[in-house]
C-alpha cells in the first residue's frame, strides 16, 4: 500500500509505486492528500503537526487495512526514529510502541524488521538484498514529507513552493555528496523587487547537510557560484520567493528538518 498524502516530492508517489511494481510486488495506491491537508489545516506548533500526520497515517492505514484483509504492517522504523522521539526531540510518526501507543488500536500489528539498524547499515542491507541504487543510495526524506518543510501554518501553495524549491535544490546539489539537500519556506515574508516593483514574497532557506547516521550532521561547505545559481533558480523559477537563505548550522544544536 501507498498512501498519497500530498507531502511527497513532485513525482514521487508514481516513482515509488511503479518502482515496487517493477520489483514483482502488488502496490494499492490511496489517494488522502486531502484529508491529510484537513488534518493539518491551522495547526502552527510542529509538534501538533507532526501528531496530526500520524494520527491520520495510521487512521488512513487502518481504514484501507480493514478493507483489503490486512492484519500487519510491515514498516521501516529505524534506529536513528526511535532515538529521536523516545529523547523527545521530535515525534517520528513511524514509532508507536516505544511510546506506549498500540498499533492494534487501529486495527493491525507492526513488524519492525529494521528498527535496530541506522542509515549505513539500512544501506548496506539494501545493497546485499540487490536492491537498484536508485533505493538502496536515495537521499533520505522525511515521514511527514514536505509538511516538516513548512515552518508554521501549511497551505497548498506554500507546500507547492516547497516542493518546486527542493526539486531545484536535489538538482543543483546532485553529485556533491549531501547526506541531505533541500528547501524548506520560513514562516513569515520579505519585501523583494520585480520589474521595478514592489513583491512581499516567501522565503526561502536551502539547508545540505553531511552525515553518517542522521544523529549528528554538518554543513556542507558548497562554491559560493553554486548558491548564487541555486537562489537565482529558485527566485525566477518558483512564483512567490523573494528571497534564499543557506543554512549552516550544525546538528547540534539544529536538527536537520526544520520541523
Amino acid at each position: 500500500m501507498y498512501i498519497n498524502d500530498g507531502f511527497r516530492r513532485r513525482g514521487e508517489p508514481e516513482w515509488a509505486v511503479g518502482m515496487l511494481r517493477g520489483l514483482g510486488l502488488d502496490v494499492l495506491l490511496v489517494d488522502a492528500r486531502r484529508e491529510f491537508l484537513e488534518a493539518v489545516r491551522g495547526l502552527r506548533d510542529a509538534e501538533e503537526k507532526r501528531k496530526a500526520f500520524r494520527h491520520t497515517f495510521y487512521s488512513v492505514l487502518g481504514r484501507v487495512a480493514r478493507e483489503v484483509g490486512a492484519r500487519y504492517l510491515v514498516q521501516g522504523t529505524i534506529a536513528a526514529d526511535v532515538v529521536e522521539t523516545v529523547r523527545g526531540v521530535k515525534t517520528q510518526h513511524n514509532v508507536l510502541v516505544q511510546l506506549g501507543l498500540d498499533p492494534r488500536a487501529y486495527g493491525f500489528e507492526v513488524v519492525e524488521p529494521l528498527r535496530e539498524l541506522y542509515k549505513p547499515q539500512v544501506r548496506e542491507l539494501a545493497r546485499f538484498l540487490g536492491l537498484p541504487p536508485e533505493v538502496s543510495e536515495r537521499m533520505p526524506f522525511p515521514g511527514p514529507g514536505l509538511l516538516v518543510r513548512v515552518v508554521g501554518e501549511v497551505t497548498e501553495e506554500k507546500l507547492e513552493v516547497a516542493r518546486k524549491a527542493t526539486r531545484i535544490v536535489e538538482e543543483e546539489f546532485a553529485g556533491l555528496g549531501a547526506f541531505q539537500a533541500f528547501a524548506a519556506v520560513l514562516e513569515g515574508r520579505a519585501t523583494g523587487i520585480a520589474g521595478g516593483e514592489r513583491r512581499y514574497g516567501y522565503i526561502v532557506a536551502v539547508r545540505a547537510v553531511r552525515s553518517e547516521d542522521a544523529l549528528t550532521a554538518e554543513p556542507l561547505e558548497v562554491p559560493f557560484e553554486l548558491l548564487r545559481r541555486v537562489a537565482d533558480r529558485i527566485t525566477r523559477e518558483v512564483p512567490g520567493v523573494v528571497r534564499v537563505l543557506y543554512e549552516v548550522t550544525g546538528k547540534p544544536p539544529a536538527t536537520i528538518e526544520y520541523e
